[in-house]
């Protein structure tokens, strides 16, 4: 009787031990998840610090003041305009510029809304070559920073920078002439803004080409 009673028992127990076990997978497989989007939130700024210290990519360099030495050595700069995905007229506003090592020098982007709703862009950016990038210093930008544009309106957009002297210690790039400066505007969308949007498509775009 008593070893029954123990076997009763036992039984009893494990439909609640098997469901213990059943909750441990979902919740182990719920913690990778929230894991993995936590180091993939974190990627983000630990990648774009990673590019500003290494110049990777032809990533530029920060700088809270301007350069106090400025060499004989000039470097033409150029300035690059793109957009992606929004009706934005963004361009420079001059080509280039010839500057010497050292020396600051402020430039102007321009963006207009030519599209009939508002939108907010966000730009990204970059130099060639490649290698130019960790001696390129930005004093003032406008890089990551949202731009929120109504129809028909326009902006102006300074960028501080100058050429490090450090870059005359590198003699890989003793025979530098010219360097490109290159924004690339990408739509970043609001609430608010997707209604409009959604509100300009016609809801039978095929219709309207009959």
């Amino acid at each position: 009787m008593i070893e029954n009673s123990a076997q009763n028992t036992s039984a009893r127990r494990l439909p609640g031990m098997g469901m213990g076990r059943g909750l441990m997978v979902p919740v182990i497989c719920v913690s990778i998840v929230v894991g993995m989007a936590g180091l993939a939130y974190a990627a983000v700024p630990l990648y774009r610090l990673f590019c500003q210290i290494t110049g990777f990519g032809g990533t530029t360099q920060t700088a809270d003041v301007a350069s106090d030495v400025i060499l004989d050595r000039e470097i033409k700069v150029r300035f690059d305009a793109n957009v992606n995905g929004l009706k934005w007229d963004f361009k420079p506003g001059e080509i280039e510029v010839k500057l010497k090592v050292g020396e600051n020098k402020l430039a102007y982007y321009s963006a207009t809304n030519i599209s009939d709703v508002t939108t907010t862009g966000t730009s990204t950016f970059n130099v060639t070559p490649l290698e130019a990038g960790v001696y390129f210093s930005k004093v003032q930008c406008f890089c990551f920073t949202e731009q929120t544009l109504a129809a028909g309106e326009s902006v102006q957009m300074p960028v501080s920078f100058f050429i490090d002297p450090a870059i005359a210690d590198d003699p890989e790039l003793d025979d530098l002439k010219t360097i490109t400066l290159s924004y690339t505007f990408f739509p970043l969308k609001r609430k608010g803004e997707e209604e409009d949007l959604a509100m300009a498509v016609p809801e039978n775009p095929a219709a309207e080409l009959n």
